[in-house]
């Protein structure tokens, strides 16, 4: 290579290097000195009108579920007349009220026209638990009416004569007073059972006079006889082996239909009307021609 252009280009990176340089700096992201203010927007109508509606809850967002006029309000207002009534029906307090009487007893006088309208004319008449009276009062309507521990007894015995088991002791809850001193004073001619499946109690009525009085000897001797492995047919032979006679079943016993054989197709017979002409017709099958000789069959 030329030794002059070395010479030049030494020279140029010199003098390059001696030269100062200003480099201009890029704004970074979160310099916001540099960027221009953002202009406020207007307020549109939709915000002005969120911004007029009522605020509930703890975040001060809109609670759609219990604001007035919506089903979920409707409901939990329904729902809790429903318990009070119920409530007050347990502590004996069973006179009918009116709508007015029982929206100031459970707090909830506040409640709009609407929603005044459909308890008075819908929702409690309509309801299982709520009796409304000819003179427009309501009161709570259990299923069994029941005033006294007597009242009790003669329902549990009632259902015991018919067959119908006990009851539940939530439905004596319900429509008797004072249930749990009521059962403690008829004492043991009520008999409390609780169902293994959902844990319920159920009262049964204890009949003394079907009580008998069994020698224990006699129930140990009941209790050692296993009959688990055993059918009717077994112990009926047991019995017979022991000379002990037993009670059969002298219900009638309705016989198992019959199944209908099914008729073969059979060969139908028909019945000739013509016998008397028997030597006067003749025959012209096959057979019938060879027999007479003079005829052919194409």
């Amino acid at each position: 290579m030329d030794p002059a252009l070395l010479r030049e280009r030494e020279a140029f990176k010199k003098r390059a290097l001696a030269t100062p340089a200003v480099e201009k700096r890029k704004p970074k992201s979160d310099d916001f000195s540099s960027r221009k203010p953002a202009k406020k927007a207007k307020p549109s109508a939709f915000s002005a009108i969120s911004s007029s509606k009522p605020k509930h809850g703890k975040s001060g967002s809109f609670d759609y579920k219990t604001a007035p006029g919506t089903s979920q309000y409707k409901f939990s207002v329904l729902a809790k007349i429903i318990n009070y009534m119920k409530t007050r029906h347990q502590n004996g307090y069973t006179h009918p009220l009116l709508l007015e009487e029982i929206l100031d007893e459970t707090k909830q006088l506040t409640v709009t026209i609407a929603t005044k309208n459909w308890l008075g004319t819908e929702a409690l008449p309509n309801n299982p638990k709520i009796q409304r009276l000819p003179d427009g009062k309501f009161v709570f309507k259990p299923k069994y009416h029941m005033k006294d521990k007597k009242a009790l007894l003669r329902l549990l015995d009632k259902h015991d004569q018919n067959g119908l088991g006990g009851i539940l002791l939530e439905d004596v809850q319900e429509g008797l007073p004072k249930y749990e001193k009521a059962i403690k004073a008829l004492g043991d001619r009520v008999l409390t059972i609780t169902r293994p499946i959902d844990k319920k109690k159920v009262l049964f009525y204890n009949d003394k006079d079907c009580q008998l009085n069994i020698d224990e000897e006699i129930q140990k001797l009941w209790r050692s006889v296993a009959v688990d492995s055993m059918d009717e047919k077994k112990i009926e032979e047991y019995l017979n082996r022991q000379g002990i006679s037993y009670v059969q079943d002298t219900g009638k016993k309705i016989a198992p239909m019959q199944k209908r054989k099914k008729v073969g197709n059979r060969k139908r017979k028909f019945k000739t009307l013509n016998d008397h002409m028997g030597n006067v017709l003749v025959d012209y099958t096959s057979q019938g021609a060879s027999e007479l000789g003079g005829i052919k069959t194409g």
